[in-house]
């Protein structure tokens, strides 16, 4: 998940990366100067070597396009269908200015990512871990930014089992109505999670992150497809009968309303995802001294970025238009409004084809946000074995991996009603907050100039917003119970 960097001593060089890695502790004390070659003495290895044999890190020959299918395969999630219960608590006005300022506001911790990935000339940065532990110190860094990591890579692995599996079954629901010959067939909930696991772990047997490209196309594909298709048949099917644009009056006032009102911002809030993978999609790209990864990457991200909210923002506005008060606030939100209101009158092809793009978006997204945590496995694999990790034991994490995110999500199938609370931990600060502090931190931009205040400010308002949206996230669980079917998917 991260590289493991030996403590430096001397204070002006504290956030300087190292070019080795320590395995044993010994009575070498020198300490590197970065940028320039350093003798590996006994138990020590160059970390330029050991990324090369790492999946996030050992193919750097990725290209601009390549880049911005990762980019939208991350990019676009399923978070996004609940993006127009959001507008039921915020009202129309509110809810496009606070989805126009996170758009915004992500995109500049993205600009500041993508500057950050090489913060001395000859040393990139290609996860997330590591620029914290160069921004923060060794401890501050990695107790600040392992578990956002861990549970962007891990838990988002869960929920996609629970709604790609869910997905499936939807779809084998329509496929095999009764009458059909695959009518009388039924499977539980964990068949549909581990039929999902499968598929997923085959396709998880790709080497590295350049080498998952054509996936992440699909997945780009698949989601913008199944996106555009529920706002533009919601367009075409028209409004049902008795939708309300407003919550009850109960709902508007004292705790109950504030606590609504944060509830809205921070689902706004995580629609914006893979913060956590700029660094790592940075990472492919090619680097020397004709051509800089910070362009590429750059012009990738205002590809993609143009693509993203011409997903989310007509789903969201329109969806909000389309079923007012009807669309539930968990689960696949638009997309079960929809089944609800149309599903008789749409064919049964394109109800089917919706769930098929779904399923193939959340397999996809899986490969991408596992990366990872398998790249991880092997850091810990290689830097105790110091070599390579063999094809076989590169298959056996990757099956242990997916092992235990698929016992997670069969036994918390209800993991999904706790993201707003473990999203407002890890997602918010990682996506909001962080960015600014380390630009701070490592640019070291003038007291009380423009971008020192800018960085502060929005720092600290994303610190504010994580911690407000935790407490809602908490009165929510309190006032309305949490179904904990354990076991039961």
């Amino acid at each position: 998940m991260g590289e493991v960097v030996v403590p430096i001593d001397d204070d002006s060089l504290q956030h300087l990366p190292l070019e080795i890695i320590t395995f044993k502790s010994g009575s070498n004390k020198d300490t590197p100067v970065a940028g320039q070659p350093v003798p590996a003495p006994s138990g020590v290895l160059h970390l330029r070597e050991l990324e090369s044999w790492l999946p996030l890190t050992e193919s750097r020959n990725g290209t601009t396009f390549s880049a911005v299918f990762h980019l939208l395969c991350s990019g676009i999630g399923f978070q996004a269908l609940l993006l127009p219960a959001a507008f039921l608590s915020l009202g129309w006005a509110w809810g496009i200015i606070c989805l126009s300022m996170a758009y915004t506001w992500q995109l500049y911790t993205t600009w500041l990512l993508v500057n950050l990935h090489e913060p001395v000339p000859g040393i990139r940065c290609s996860r997330f871990v590591r620029l914290s532990i160069i921004a923060f110190g060794p401890k501050l860094g990695k107790l600040l930014a392992i578990f956002p990591v861990m549970y962007l890579s891990g838990g988002s692995c869960v929920l996609l089992i629970i709604t790609g599996g869910n997905s499936l079954k939807q779809f084998f629901n329509v496929v095999c109505e009764d009458g059909t010959v695959c009518g009388a067939e039924s499977l539980s909930g964990t068949h549909w999670f581990l039929i999902f696991t499968c598929i997923a772990l085959i396709i998880g047997q790709l080497p590295n992150l350049n080498s998952m490209a054509r996936v992440s196309i699909t997945g780009a594909i698949a989601s913008i497809g199944y996106i555009t298709m529920i706002w533009a048949l919601s367009i075409g099917k028209g409004r049902p009968n008795d939708v309300s644009y407003s919550l009850p009056d109960a709902e508007k006032t004292g705790m109950n309303g504030f606590g609504n009102i944060l509830n809205a911002i921070g689902i706004i809030m995580l629609a914006f995802r893979g913060h956590n993978l700029i660094l790592e999609i940075q990472g492919t790209l090619p680097s020397d001294s004709k051509q800089s990864p910070q362009k590429s990457m750059w012009r990738s991200i205002m590809v993609s970025y143009l693509i993203i909210p011409m997903c989310l923002f007509p789903l969201a506005i329109v969806g909000f238009w389309a079923y007012g008060d009807k669309i539930p606030a968990n689960g696949v939100g638009i997309l079960t409004a929809f089944s609800q209101f149309h599903s008789r009158g749409t064919s049964k092809f394109v109800i089917g084809l919706i769930y098929l793009w779904l399923t193939i978006s959340c397999i996809t997204s899986y490969q991408i946000y596992a990366m990872p945590a398998f790249d991880n496995l092997e850091f810990v694999y290689a830097s105790s074995r110091k070599r390579r990790c063999p094809g076989w034991v590169r298959v056996g994490l990757r099956l242990f991996f997916g092992g235990i995110t698929f016992f997670i999500a069969v036994a918390l199938p209800f993991l999904g009603s706790l993201a707003p609370l473990i999203g407002g931990m890890a997602a918010v600060p990682l996506t909001f907050a962080y960015p600014c502090f380390m630009w701070i931190s490592i640019k070291k931009p003038r007291p009380n100039g423009t971008m020192w205040s800018l960085n502060l400010g929005l720092g600290c308002f994303g610190i504010v917003l994580s911690i407000l949206l935790i407490i809602a996230a908490i009165w929510n669980l309190a006032d309305n119970g949490l179904n904990a079917n354990f076991f039961r998917p």
